[in-house]
């Protein structure tokens, strides 16, 4: 999965690479607070980063419509765990345009637990976008790729990867 994750970087990289440090910087923290459980600040971090993030250049709209979309499935998630909620929202989906920006593409007949892919899908893009844009945050980033690459290799068979 590893190599999986790898091609999945460089697939998307020219969509997102030209983010503002500052921006992929607050993305960066997006994923670190809610990856420390730090839902509240999760929250706050995912809400600055879409606001900086703005409408995107015309040429990049498609992959900043998607990364935005997974700050927000993130924000949506980091709130309902903040306030205890367990259940998870389905509300919240990347479209057809926004999934080609998505690592985990699964048939629909495939798909057990809606909610959880997207959040999956989600954390692996704000996770992309924050290792492609911000070189400050590369250590960090680096240190949780397992953490991708494990969340990864839970849809390994429903991929059909050996």
């Amino acid at each position: 999965m590893e190599q999986f994750l790898t091609d999945y970087i460089k697939r998307i990289k020219a969509g997102i690479d030209d983010i503002p440090d500052t921006t992929a910087h607050e993305i960066a923290s997006a994923f670190l607070a809610f990856r420390f459980g730090l839902y509240a600040n999760a929250a706050k971090e995912c809400t600055h980063a879409i606001e900086l993030l703005g409408a995107g250049t015309p040429a990049r709209s498609g992959a900043y419509a998607a990364l935005k979309k997974a700050l927000a499935i993130v924000l949506a998630n980091a709130q309902d765990l903040d306030n205890s909620q367990v259940t998870a929202d389905v509300s919240l989906r990347f479209d057809e345009q926004e999934r080609t920006y998505t690592a985990i593409k699964l048939a629909p007949d495939a798909v057990e637990d809606p909610a959880t892919l997207e959040l999956d899908n989600a954390l692996v893009l704000v996770y992309a976008a924050a290792l492609i844009a911000s070189p400050e945050d590369e250590d960090a980033m680096g240190e949780h790729r397992k953490f991708i690459v494990r969340l990864l290799a839970a849809y390994k068979k429903a991929l059909g990867i050996a």
